[in-house]
């Protein structure tokens, strides 16, 4: 198994999963089905076979420039097993402002035994521009650093690929519907696509759960999550008042894909 196929185990299912289940929602919101000290934990696997582990979390309130922010965070590992092939550790830490309208800032950290990326994305919307910062260190006898700095014009309403799933979160989803939400990585800024294909019974980590089916249509998103060009995602939202996703799913080149979530805090009526 390659280091490229790892890290899409690793990394691509659920970051971009997440990130463009979310995009799909435009629509009227509903009351906050989430508050901080909430976790989700779900197990990645290749195939049969275990391969990580990613958490997402929301943190205690924060201020940003004087103004109170959501703090979303999502970690991802590789299991000891994937970890003699490649290892892999991740940490996005995304901001959105309290009304959740729009992200505020993203950063992102990873590292392999070869190399360490940390990526800042602040936005600035007094000039509606994404400001991009990326520092790569690569790990040889002598340590040798690139960085890359950008600025991206943003849509009205942006999310960074966290933020925007918790606002996915504040909206009535339907069979059926087909929908869109501005996203940004801080290196393109695109209106990505998805549609709700239908509810469905599912069961997950023993529990059986009411959900709605959701694939994401990744035309015009390339530049975001060009790893997963090509490959077919699958979501199974929660259908209830908090939308929690319960099971990814994605079918590339090299082999089939799954995410399912294995244990819930903060999340009143879910206890897998």
């Amino acid at each position: 198994m390659s280091s490229p196929t790892i890290k899409r185990v690793a990394v691509a299912i659920i970051s971009a999963s997440f990130s463009i289940v979310a995009t799909i929602c435009w629509g009227g919101p509903l009351d906050k089905p989430f508050a901080p000290g909430e976790k989700l934990t779900f197990q990645l696997k290749w195939g049969p076979i275990p391969a990580g582990e990613a958490l997402i979390e929301i943190l205690p309130v924060e201020k940003l420039n004087g103004q109170p922010v959501y703090h979303f965070v999502m970690t991802v590992r590789t299991n000891a097993f994937l970890d003699l092939f490649y290892y892999y550790r991740s940490r996005i830490d995304a901001y959105a402002d309290m009304d959740m309208t729009r992200s505020v800032r993203y950063r992102e950290k990873t590292r392999t035994r070869r190399m360490e990326t940390d990526i800042v994305v602040e936005f600035d919307w007094q000039n509606r521009q994404a400001n991009f910062n990326r520092r790569v260190t690569f790990f040889k006898s002598k340590p040798e650093t690139d960085t890359k700095e950008r600025i991206t014009p943003l849509l009205p309403g942006t999310f960074d690929p966290l933020s925007v799933y918790y606002y996915a979160r504040l909206l009535d989803l339907k069979e059926g519907d087909r929908i869109e939400r501005p996203i940004s990585d801080g290196i393109k800024c695109v209106v990505a696509h998805a549609e709700v294909i239908r509810r469905e019974s599912l069961t997950a980590n023993g529990k059986t759960y009411d959900t709605l089916l959701v694939q994401p249509n990744f035309k015009g998103v390339k530049p975001v999550f060009e790893k997963l060009t090509g490959a077919t995602i699958l979501v199974w939202i929660s259908e209830d008042t908090h939308r929690v996703p319960v099971k990814l799913a994605s079918r590339i080149v090299l082999g089939h894909f799954t995410g399912e979530l294995t244990a819930v805090e903060g999340v009143p009526g879910i206890t897998p």
